[in-house]
């Protein structure tokens, strides 16, 4: 069975999953959630980088055809190590997020909200400014918008607060385009909205991701010509209870059956060299 594989370190990564459902209904999906060691945001790029290669490794030796790091942070880490080592297309969140913003910012102005991780890294600097050199990029990293989510929070009051916080530098800095740099992020797009304003455009990552993808896989003719539905298969490596009660409010359907895995030791990690 040809799927798409995605995966996130978590729960985030299921704002891709709805996307790409909904995009490619015939397509087979296959999720890991890593989620005895979420977050990510929070760690070393060389633990991220590691990470990233063992979820990519679980799902390439189910049989994909095509693999989505649906984690900004993975992907701002590890990208380039999983493009050397799998021979397979391999599309990330941040390039796609990237594209969308140059194509629709009208003042030049673009902001990005993420993880620590993901802003340290500057990944989506570096994307934006090899896009288009005469952007500029305001970055804030958001840290508690992920446990604001997870609690089921994004529309209370304190996610608004925080918000308010976080997007002020954004405000003063007079962005007319924003790129939700999580793929938690899209869950708190209306409280984002309220605080930023009609007159900033938001990225959704997510939604472009799955643009991306029905893209590449119609140029590599591997796309799924069946007409019956595709089927969505979870895995996770702790805790699939949790993962199915808050899943299931990202999804906005049920996500049975998940299956708890273990992931392949770290000691296969290729090149893997401490310093």
């Amino acid at each position: 069975m040809d799927s798409i594989g995605i995966f996130d370190s978590g729960l985030g990564g299921l704002t891709v999953v709805r996307e790409v459902r909904a995009l490619l209904p015939r397509e087979n999906l296959l999720y890991l959630g890593d989620t005895a060691r979420v977050p990510y945001g929070g760690r070393s790029r060389e633990t991220i980088a590691r990470y990233a290669w063992e979820d990519a490794n679980f799902l390439v030796h189910q049989g994909i055809k095509i693999l989505v790091v649906a984690c900004n942070s993975a992907a701002s880490a590890g990208l380039d190590k999983l493009k050397q080592h799998f021979k397979l297309p391999i599309i990330s969140v941040i390039e796609p997020g990237a594209r969308a913003a140059v194509r629709t910012t009208k003042n030049k102005k673009i902001g990005v909200i993420g993880t620590r991780a993901t802003i340290n890294s500057s990944a989506y600097l570096t994307a934006l400014n090899q896009l288009d050199e005469s952007v500029e990029v305001s970055q804030v990293p958001c840290p508690l918008f992920v446990s604001l989510v997870e609690e089921g929070w994004e529309n209370h009051a304190v996610a608004r607060q925080v918000a308010s916080e976080y997007l002020a530098p954004l405000k003063a800095a007079r962005i007319d385009t924003l790129i939700l740099g999580c793929t938690h992020y899209p869950m708190l797009e209306k409280t984002i909205r309220e605080v930023m304003g009609k007159q900033v455009t938001l990225i959704n990552s997510a939604r472009e991701v799955a643009s991306v993808i029905k893209d590449t896989m119609e140029h590599e003719n591997i796309s799924n010509t069946e007409v019956t539905n595709g089927v969505i298969k979870y895995f996770v490596s702790d805790a699939p209870e949790r993962f199915v009660e808050v899943g299931e409010r990202f999804m906005g359907q049920k996500i049975q059956p998940v299956e708890q895995v273990k992931l392949i030791n770290q000691t296969l990690y290729p090149n893997h060299n401490h310093k």
